[in-house]
């Protein structure tokens, strides 16, 4: 591809990328007018859920897929999902419904944030790679933080039904322009497709996140819905690990995992979002229970959480560069631990000032660790596996915070059982926090040392991994 191509892709992987992440946030601010419509307040949150389940469990597939059939063709069917679930959630005439369209949606937003990464990892060589992975974060961070208000402004001036079809002429705009320059440079045979791996990947994963989301909800991981989901997870998982070792080609290459740096990131990636992730969604709750903030107040102590990331993943992609991967990630998780030493030390006398300081510190942390994480995960890989290895390290960051959020929110219902009041209970949400950064310092050290462009030349089964585009 000439130069103009790459940058017309990157344009329309930027504007899908930021429909999905928007997505996620948009619908918020429309729910208690969509309830007034609709009804069903007692299912609506499955509307968050349902979108959150599917777009997970199929991160892993549209990224192998994306490998085995190159990535414009799967790319732009994501798209199609995505744009489909968008219109008949706007039409939607019942709470079940808008549920089940959210799902159809969630189902192509899956494909847009990984496949889109891969698309990038591909088309740039290492030193551009790391600028553009890093402005990809910048619009991932900045469609979160325009979500609410767009969704407040479309419900309020026209319609909550247009908060989804906001997306239908941008996202035909990005399809035109994926259609007309992507193009797969690789020749690609006829696969042979894993069905039954693909369906053990996709029951178990529900399972483990349906289980998870349960446990979240009611406080406890003791019950017997819970107990049998996870149960019946861990049964598909083990059946699909022994099916994929044997498979010609596995949707999830378990050799993939043998590489250190793969390790790393999904370690990493997985610990940082379970313990960042987790404990984000709490922090708004203590502002206003134990210090008494307002809901506005609470909201804007998350905005420098979401700047800090933004701006320190455009900078430790370039300072990966310079001194290489390890270095920068440890730092990354060093700022996570220090932001949850001064979390776990909040009293109800905090000032919104401190907690906006506490906020931005968490939000550079997880800046310094993504995005070098995915740079030298795309970095290590061959090309043969850059849409699974990339998809992989997204999987493994949402399935920790959804996995945090219960684990934490369970913390806070068991104390508050045990005769704890609200400041303590999520006290011991944030040393929960803590314990896990601790953990997750100690796995970056995972990541092995040197410059980045020396390990971008690491050998996988006898594949060089492609350094440049």
């Amino acid at each position: 591809m000439d130069e103009r191509a790459k940058r017309l892709a990157l344009v329309g992987v930027m504007l899908s990328i930021f429909l999905a992440a928007m997505e996620s946030t948009v619908v918020a601010t429309a729910m208690p007018r969509v309830v007034a419509s609709l009804g069903g307040l007692d299912i609506y949150s499955w509307v968050f859920s349902g979108f959150l389940l599917t777009s997970t469990v199929t991160m892993p597939l549209w990224g192998r897929l994306s490998d085995l059939y190159g990535r414009r063709p799967v790319f732009l069917c994501g798209l199609v999902v995505f744009l489909v679930g968008s219109a008949l959630s706007g039409l939607s005439q019942t709470m079940a419904q808008l549920i089940a369209f959210r799902m159809v949606q969630g189902l192509g937003a899956g494909s847009l944030m990984t496949v889109g990464m891969t698309v990038i990892g591909e088309l740039f060589t290492l030193e551009r790679r790391a600028r553009m992975q890093g402005y990809i974060s910048g619009v991932w961070g900045v469609a979160s933080l325009l979500g609410p208000l767009i969704g407040g402004l479309l419900t309020d001036h026209a319609s909550w039904r247009w908060v989804f079809y906001i997306n239908l002429p941008f996202g035909a705009i990005a399809m035109a322009i994926i259609a007309s320059v992507l193009v797969d440079e690789q020749a690609r045979r006829r696969p042979v497709i894993d069905y039954t791996g693909l369906t053990l990947f996709a029951v178990g994963v529900s399972a483990l996140l349906m289980g998870v989301l349960e446990a979240g909800r009611v406080g406890k991981w003791t019950g017997l819905d819970v107990l049998g989901l996870l149960a019946l997870a861990a049964l598909a998982l083990a059946v699909f690990v022994r099916v994929e070792r044997r498979a010609p080609e596995p949707i999830v290459p378990l050799r993939m995992f043998g590489h250190r740096m793969v390790l790393a990131g999904a370690s990493t990636g997985f610990l940082a979002g379970m313990a960042m992730f987790g404990a984000i969604s709490f922090v708004p709750l203590y502002l206003q229970l134990v210090s008494g903030m307002s809901a506005t107040a609470a909201g804007m102590v998350l905005i420098p959480f979401t700047l800090g990331w933004v701006a320190m993943s455009v900078t430790s992609a370039r300072l990966v560069l310079r001194i290489g991967y390890r270095i920068v990630v440890l730092a990354g998780m060093g700022c996570l631990t220090v932001a949850f030493v001064l979390l776990s030390r909040w009293s109800p006398a905090l000032t919104q000032a401190v907690a906006m300081r506490d906020a931005l510190i968490g939000g550079i942390g997880m800046g310094l660790t993504m995005v070098p994480m995915l740079i030298a995960v795309q970095s290590a890989v061959p090309r043969s596996e850059l849409g699974m290895a990339t998809s992989m390290i997204q999987f493994f960051r949402t399935v920790g915070g959804a996995i945090g959020l219960a684990v934490m929110g369970a913390v806070m219902a068991w104390r508050l059982g045990a005769g704890a009041t609200q400041a303590a209970a999520l006290h011991g949400v944030f040393v929960t926090g803590l314990l896990i950064c601790l953990i997750a310092l100690a796995s970056a050290f995972l990541v092995p040392a040197g410059r980045a462009r020396d390990l971008a030349r690491t050998e996988v089964r006898g594949e060089p991994t492609r350094v440049g585009g």
